[in-house]
């Protein structure tokens, strides 16, 4: 589990010219899909990355436009949209999948048994730590009055 979030890491260096925010969306589509096919809604991708509707929509018409990923109605209801990865982008996603797994490779491999053991034992602790204490949701603060100074 705590690899996995180094991986995730390190998925910000570019692969074929790719932004890093592209690679992730493209990432989520291969892993969270049901199947190929089917894809995702915007809202599910939101909802897994953790970014605005709209900044989704943008980074899908960035990748629409370089034939990595494409809109399909939903069969059982032509309202939803679905976002799905084309064969460039299955191709792009497994290169980006293999750099991460060459990268983490690397570093276990610098770091050695001992310090790779430890260093997964402390990013566990990291997402531990920061599931039991979620980011505030700043729209639900009480606001002090001092809003009109920003």
């Amino acid at each position: 589990m705590a690899l996995r979030q180094l991986r995730k890491a390190h998925v910000h260096q570019t692969v074929d010219g790719h932004k890093p925010s592209e690679l992730t969306l493209l990432i989520c589509l291969a892993r969270k899909s049901r199947s190929p096919e089917e894809g995702l809604k915007v809202s599910e991708i939101s909802r897994l990355l953790e970014i605005t509707p709209p900044t989704v929509t943008q980074l899908i018409n960035s990748l629409e436009a370089k034939d990595m990923v494409e809109r399909q109605p939903d069969p059982s209801d032509r309202r939803v949209v679905r976002i799905r990865l084309t064969e460039q982008g299955r191709i792009v996603t497994r290169k980006a999948r293999n750099h991460m797994d060459a990268s983490l490779g690397k570093l276990v491999e610098y770091l050695g048994e001992e310090e790779s053991n430890l260093l997964a034992d402390l990013l566990m602790k990291v997402q531990t730590f920061i599931e039991e204490n979620p980011r505030p949701d700043l729209d639900l603060l009480q606001r002090n009055g001092d809003e009109k100074n920003d």
